[in-house]
């Protein structure tokens, strides 16, 4: 297990081995934070990719489904062992594909193993009901069973955590899979796939194509031996896909955008409440389906928090996360770049106020790399494109509220339903916005971001379709449910009862 680096060009793992594409095309997997290194070149793969791809997950399904489920368990936690030795050389590569600072990357590596180390568990709890019967000497029982091939479409903000939370639930639950990794940060999909062959996963189980989505993506929705569709990404592109899928009737999980509020109240703790939303709102570059875009604070306290939020911002320092002392990454690509700095006029154009950053950075440190500056505005109207869309990037929006009716008004008036966070001492307050928030997971006096592999993650709303991830809701998704009758009594009966 290595990085590759200059100009090694990989391969599709498909049916247990290392094969060129169909198309022989190849796109560079370049480091955002200096474009200059490409870390290898990887497959710009088409249709028949994909295709061979679904036939080896097809051919291998069979033999894993027969496989007990301890002893599919025990090949994630021989990978969960081998990764653990190797965290290092993962972050490092996260890192460098994607940009996040190393700290940054090492966390989400560990959290990525603490969701395998779990699944390795759930192979032995695969959960089933006993209940009673309305018939004599009958014992009613319910099982799951693994739904069969599926297709796990992954994006490019967390290149670790997100495949392995797609991948390690559908194994265990018994299901062969088809990986397609976003192109933009295909290294770490490769090495997850390594350790799983290295900890004895057989051929064809799991297969990772890279590529284009669209060619790619309509591939594996429209198979017929696809059973079960899991994507993570924009709105535009999973609904698209849930249309697809949708019309051969088979599971879909989407887990799309989102747009997470952060209540301040008056009798918040301020320290709290701003380390809080700048670790929301720039951490990972703002690059979170889980960050914080808004701030919602009420009279007393916005002075100071406001004050304080800029003071923190402009003290982040920006650049290449592979150096020590950098708190904040470049956005992915240059098209990211662009929506961010694009989002940053708009608001300028319909009269929020800037307090700080809103431009490219451009010195020596910069020059190489897309930066963009952390960036406040203050005085954000409703349903303004700040106040609503996610920009995904580093922009913050604060609001104002008379108090927490409106707070929580102002909260749920966009679209989007993934997370959202309130700082308060009065717990009164925070469990009525607990009930009133419409969204799928909650915090109280923490930041919108953050999940725990025993906890289900996911939204409401234009957020999510289908299945929450995580947990024992990831593991479930990718099976049947079968009720079964057992008649014990020896002698016929009539069992006609409707």
């Amino acid at each position: 297990m290595r990085i590759p680096a200059g100009d090694e060009r990989r391969k599709n793992l498909i049916g247990g081995a290392w094969v060129p594409p169909s198309t022989d095309k190849y796109d560079p997997c370049v480091n955002p934070a200096d474009t200059r290194e490409i870390l290898g070149y990887f497959p710009k793969s088409g249709a028949a990719d994909a295709k061979a791809a679904i036939g080896a997950a097809a051919k291998a399904f069979p033999g894993w489904a027969a496989t007990p489920g301890p002893e599919r368990g025990r090949v994630l936690a021989r990978a969960y062992a081998i990764l653990k030795e190797r965290v290092d050389l993962v972050a490092e590569a996260l890192c460098r594909e994607e940009g996040k600072v190393f700290n940054e990357a090492r966390g989400e590596v560990l959290r990525g193993l603490n969701i395998l180390e779990f699944y390795a568990g759930e192979g032995f709890r695969q959960h089933g009901k006993t209940l009673p019967s309305e018939m004599r000497s009958t014992l009613c029982l319910t099982l799951r069973q693994p739904v069969g091939p599926v297709a796990l479409i992954t994006p490019w903000n967390f290149p670790f955590a997100i495949p392995v939370w797609k991948t390690a639930p559908a194994l265990v639950a018994g299901c062969t899979a088809v990986l397609k990794p976003a192109s933009l940060t295909p290294v770490c999909a490769h090495l997850i796939a390594e350790a799983l062959m290295e900890a004895g996963l057989p051929p064809g189980v799991l297969n990772v194509v890279t590529g284009p989505g669209g060619a790619i993506g309509d591939a594996l929705a429209d198979d017929p031996r696809i059973k079960a569709v899991s994507f993570t990404g924009s709105n535009e592109v999973g609904l698209r896909l849930y249309q697809r899928v949708a019309a051969r009737g088979v599971k879909v999980t989407l887990e799309m955008g989102g747009k997470n509020p952060v209540l301040v109240m008056d009798d918040a703790d301020l320290d709290l409440a701003v380390e809080g939303i700048v670790q929301g709102a720039f951490g990972s570059t703002g690059q979170r389906c889980t960050a914080t875009a808004r701030v919602v604070t009420t009279p007393s306290i916005a002075p100071k928090l406001t004050e304080a939020l800029v003071e923190r911002a402009r003290k982040l320092r920006v650049g290449n996360g592979m150096q020590p002392g950098v708190h904040m990454g470049p956005a992915v690509d240059a098209g990211q770049l662009r929506t961010d700095l694009d989002a940053i006029a708009q608001a300028r154009s319909e009269g929020a106020k800037l307090l700080c950053g809103g431009e490219r950075l451009s010195s020596a440190e910069h020059e190489h790399g897309f930066f963009v500056a952390p960036t406040v505005f203050d005085a954000v109207q409703p349903g303004t494109r700040l106040a609503s869309d996610e920009v995904f990037g580093p922009v913050l929006a604060i609001q104002h509220a008379r108090d927490l009716e409106e707070a929580v008004r102002l909260a749920n008036d966009v679209a989007f339903g993934l997370t959202a966070s309130i700082y308060t001492r009065d717990y009164f307050q925070a469990m009525r916005f607990v009930e009133k928030a419409e969204v799928g997971m909650i915090h109280v006096n923490q930041p919108t971001v953050g999940g725990e592999a025993q906890l289900p993650f996911g939204g409401i709303k234009a957020t999510g379709v289908g299945e929450k991830e995580m947990a024992e809701e990831g593991s479930n998704f990718f099976t049947h449910l079968k009720t079964v009758w057992l008649d014990y009594t020896g002698s016929k009966r009539n069992t006609n009862i409707y």
